[in-house]
């Protein structure tokens, strides 16, 4: 007994002149000593069941049972024993090796992050959100609350777009919490015994698609939003949620949330350490965009720009100065930093990631207190100089240093200055300059941009 209770300090010893020597070395002894711990509770583990056996034997070659028990009390009790001292000094290599790794800058895993990116259509979000998606301790998930848009109707402005955010903002608190069930009550058609061919965009999220979420695929089962790179089953909502928790960290990317205020409790909530990216773009290049992507709901801005009838009704016009100011008093709100918001808040350009894509990739990292893995870099590098076929609408590889102003060529300068009245405010504020004619906004030596959004208002 002595000797064992002697050997965990004998290793700390061993281990205390080696740290000081050498931390290097004290990994390469943890790794060595895990190797022969092993290879000992194996054989402990072996002689144990002989020795569990052996009272059934001995009986007919002895005739007697004092033999066996004594086996089991004497033996197996010691063997118990020294298999604990083993387990004790596992247990201090490993902490003695996690101490060192930190000194050696491979930090153990910090607090859990909660990222939400909070965008509006066309600004992007889609490729900024791979940011996160491509990091391998990140659940990322992609627009999830598409689902409770399509089943839950609100009509716009007043008490039910109030209703609306708040629906949203219940949804996306237990979202962040790995309760992917609460989507079952909103997708469609409904999931059975949690199994869903149906999730929106599934492909989207690397966390979805990988081991052990990813299961074989069901004959005659048709996955509208399927995996892209490797054929899977239906979702497992179960597999999902616990995989969710298993990810150190958990990111979510959504168009659907636009009055920062609303989410209050989700940075109250002790359970999450939220942090919150606002990302926005130069609304004359967000209209441009939509009016690509989304033809059919803008035929009237198209014909009127293309031959000057048909006079944009009123209501679109405040549509989209309504958009503007819900996004210009969000931001104006988290740029002044109440104590709820304080470090949770940040406001990103898509000009700025689109020029700098790698520089704002890690001050978003920075931001939300995570280390970007080098497989999040070479990302970045090897999509953001994507071939011109590779700039589809909703594409998230982008020749960013050429797309990012193509939109200059494509928009009327007459739905310029329309937009430009109707979010002349929001414009402002995130340092996106006005044209006054149709040669300054084709004029690429001309930037319409400031050199960067705000930090903080007043």
């Amino acid at each position: 007994m002595e000797r064992r209770s002697a050997l965990p300090q004998d290793f700390r010893e061993v281990l205390h002149c080696l740290k000081m020597r050498s931390k290097y070395a004290v990994l390469l002894v943890f790794v060595v000593g895990l190797v022969i711990i092993e290879k000992e509770n194996n054989f402990i583990s072996r002689v144990s069941d002989k020795l569990k056996q052996s009272p059934q034997v001995l009986p007919e070659a002895n005739e007697t049972e004092a033999s066996p028990v004594q086996a089991e009390n004497g033996s197996l009790a010691s063997l118990r024993q020294l298999d604990t001292a083993f387990s004790q000094l596992r247990t201090r290599l490993r902490n003695v090796t996690l101490q060192l790794a930190g000194e050696l800058g491979m930090a153990a895993p910090g607090p859990r992050r909660h990222v939400l990116l909070m965008a509006t259509t066309r600004t992007g979000s889609s490729f900024v959100g791979e940011f996160f998606n491509q990091q391998g301790n990140i659940f990322y998930l992609f627009e999830p609350l598409w689902h409770i848009e399509r089943t839950v109707t609100f009509e716009p402005g007043g008490a039910n777009a109030v209703g609306s955010a708040l629906v949203y903002r219940d949804v996306l608190q237990q979202l962040l919490l790995c309760d992917l069930y609460i989507l079952e009550s909103f997708i469609s058609p409904a999931p059975e015994e949690h199994l869903t061919a149906a999730l929106f965009r599934r492909g989207s999220s690397r966390s979805l698609c990988e081991e052990p979420v990813c299961t074989p695929g069901l004959k005659k089962v048709f996955e509208k939003y399927h995996c892209k790179n490797r054929r899977c089953g239906p979702l497992n909502i179960t597999l999902a949620a616990e995989a969710c928790r298993r990810k150190q960290h958990m990111a979510l990317k959504t168009v659907r949330i636009r009055q920062l205020e609303f989410l209050q409790p989700l940075a109250e909530d002790p359970r999450l350490d939220l942090r919150v990216i606002q990302l926005v773009r130069d609304p004359r290049a967000v209209l441009a965009s939509r009016m690509v992507a989304f033809s059919g709901k803008y035929e009237s801005w198209k014909k009127w720009a293309a031959e000057g009838e048909a006079p944009l009704q009123e209501d679109e016009v405040q549509r989209l100065r309504g958009n503007c100011e819900s996004i210009r008093l969000s931001a104006e709100l988290g740029l002044r930093q109440p104590r709820w918001l304080q470090g949770r808040y940040m406001l990103v350009r898509y000009e700025d990631v689109a020029r700098a894509p790698l520089r704002k990739a890690l001050e978003m990292y920075r931001f939300a207190g995570i280390r970007p893995t080098p497989q999040v870099e070479e990302w970045i590098r090897t999509n953001t100089q994507a071939p011109q076929d590779g700039n589809g609408i909703y594409s998230t590889q982008k020749n960013s240093s050429e797309q990012f102003e193509k939109w200059r060529f494509s928009i009327p300068f007459k739905l310029a200055q329309v937009v430009q009245d109707a979010c002349e405010p929001a414009m402002r504020l995130f340092g996106y300059k006005l044209a006054s004619s149709a040669q300054e906004l084709t004029n690429r030596s001309l930037s319409l941009l400031e050199e960067g959004p705000p930090t903080q208002v007043t």
